[in-house]
């Protein structure tokens, strides 16, 4: 099964979360991260089986990754 998954980095690691269970992992490289996330999500399935039938449709109904610019506000006291 193919998922989505976001990848961003934090300080030295790339950190990578499969969007639809929350799963998350991280590397060194994205490569690294990526594995990682995989064989977690694996244990996750082999545990939490019913997420696997979401997963699955869930990923038929996505269309694409796509990027939305907001404005935001500064926060409060800075």
């Amino acid at each position: 099964m193919r998922v989505k998954a976001i990848v961003w980095r934090e300080e030295d690691m790339y950190v990578a979360r499969e969007v639809t269970t929350g799963v998350t992992s991280q590397g060194k490289t994205i490569e690294e991260a990526l594995e990682n996330l995989r064989e977690a999500l694996e244990l996750y399935l082999e545990e939490v089986p019913e997420a696997l039938e979401k997963l699955e449709q869930v990923n038929k109904g996505i269309v694409g990754v796509l990027e939305v610019e907001a404005k935001a506000s500064k926060a409060i006291g800075t």
